[in-house]
């Protein structure tokens, strides 16, 4: 019996032992990083874009109030409409600085409201345009929000094809029908 237990205690030490530093494995190189980079990309500082300013009390404009650029035919803000390409829902180029506008008020004016109501046109079904609808009007209420209104002042609503501008049906007249209406509070 004490043969096992003298056996079992040399095997147990043979276990631990250790091994010689020439025989060890060799420790993995260390690579200085900056936190978050990548090996072989470079990073480059996000721009953020210009908002032009927006004075909702210069002369000329409909009233002293902030609110009165809204009703102003030579402020950006007058414009409402942002319209759509076919069975698209990206906001095109040409339509930003309208939106950046509007995200500007909506930053300096912590209380105003707005409705942003996607439309289609009347091709396609009535589930896919109100889901249509639904991503246009979502994609630019998510633009002014980026760009510095609050999430709680801007909803998002779809009207599928409910409310057309136009009643024809020719490419010309559904052009008009594939758009966001923005509405600020009263307006809806």
């Amino acid at each position: 019996m004490r043969l096992i237990v003298v056996l079992s205690a040399l095997a147990l030490l043979a276990g631990c032992q250790t091994t010689p530093e020439d025989q060890q494995p060799s420790a993995a190189g260390v690579e200085e990083r900056k936190p978050g980079a990548k090996p072989g990309v470079q990073a480059k500082p996000v721009e953020r874009p210009q908002v032009g300013s927006v004075d909702a009390t210069k002369p000329g404009a409909a009233g002293k109030s902030p609110a009165g650029a809204l009703k102003d035919p030579s402020s950006p803000l007058s414009r409402r409409q942002i319209f759509f390409d076919y069975d698209k829902f990206e906001v095109k180029d040409e339509y930003r600085p309208v939106i950046e506008a509007h995200a500007k008020y909506l930053r300096d004016n912590a209380n105003a409201k707005m409705l942003v109501q996607g439309n289609a046109d009347e091709r396609g079904s009535r589930e896919y345009n109100v889901a249509l609808g639904q991503r246009r009007s979502d994609n630019v209420k998510k633009m002014l929000v980026l760009l510095g209104a609050r999430e709680a002042q801007v909803e998002a609503v779809s009207l599928g094809e409910e409310k057309p501008m136009c009643a024809d049906h020719n490419e010309q007249c559904w052009a008009k029908n594939r758009r966001g209406d923005m509405l600020y509070g009263g307006e809806y």
